[in-house]
């Protein structure tokens, strides 16, 4: 039987065509007035859009690992309420999350605290918290948090159950405790499966967080909505926030790319 042929990648004609047009965009851009003050006016809500995508990705991982590894626990318990808290949150759509935590938590949570810390608010140690103390941004970070957690989680166990049980059981006959395991044995090796969809859900972050745009938040989003109630520019202006959004997203999915490769080589070496 012959060998198989392995084929030669295929040339990037659509990373070309799209780098000819984002150049061909930019210089739009630069040569009119118009467009150039639309792209200033927009671009102000590039570092929001950023933090608001770093801080809840960054939220969501560690929260998703924990709930990951509480549906691979020996404990039933741990395993339902694991399910349960991904199942329910998944099954929400991320606006209406966005919604309910913004108008629904917050106050839910400020009303809890106070209760809580009734005591000391009396004895004069805390001042009252009040719903609006708690920022529109953080309640927006909160709700991507809690909404990209249940996906991210599923992410890691995938990751987590792809390694070889042979391996787990190798560094058991080595005396390695369970921390030890996860950490020198299970992870390293689950890191490249994960890397991929993680870094998806990264980016789709990245889309989604323009939905903090109907609390207010000034990041690009909402920064176009704006300027285009203003100046009534409706089609320069979206575009140009659509030009923003793919300069991010493709430049991040070019970046994770590269990271793959990188790190495939160095496995195979």
């Amino acid at each position: 039987m012959a060998a198989p042929t392995i084929s030669k990648p295929d040339f990037p004609w659509w990373l070309a065509v799209a780098g000819v047009l984002a150049l061909a965009a930019a210089l739009a851009i630069a040569a009119s007035d118009l467009y150039a003050q639309v792209f200033a006016t927009v671009a102000k809500g590039i570092g929001i859009t950023i933090f608001v995508t770093v801080i809840a990705f960054v939220l969501a991982s560690v929260i998703g690992l924990g709930i990951a590894l509480m549906g691979l626990s020996g404990s039933a318990w741990l395993r339902q309420i694991a399910r349960f808290y991904v199942e329910i949150i998944r099954g929400v759509p991320i606006l209406v999350l966005l919604f309910w935590i913004a108008f629904a938590g917050a106050p839910a949570f400020v009303a809890a605290w106070n209760g809580l810390t009734a005591p000391l608010q009396n004895a004069g140690v805390l001042g009252e918290l009040l719903v609006r103390d708690v920022s529109l941004l953080w309640r927006a970070i909160m709700a991507l948090t809690i909404g990209y957690s249940a996906f991210i989680s599923e992410v890691f166990r995938a990751g987590i159950q792809s390694v070889e049980k042979g391996q787990i059981e190798a560094a058991k006959a080595l005396g390695l405790s369970r921390a030890q395991r996860f950490r020198l044995v299970v992870f390293p090796q689950a890191i490249r499966t994960i890397l991929p969809p993680l870094g998806n859900d990264f980016v789709a972050l990245v889309k989604d967080s323009s939905l903090v745009s109907v609390l207010g938040v000034a990041d690009i989003t909402q920064m176009g909505k704006v300027y285009a109630a203003g100046s009534f520019r409706f089609f320069e202006t979206y575009s140009i926030t659509a030009y923003i959004y793919l300069i991010l997203t493709v430049g991040l999915s070019l970046a994770l790319r590269a990271l793959e490769r990188r790190l495939r080589r160095q496995h195979e070496e």
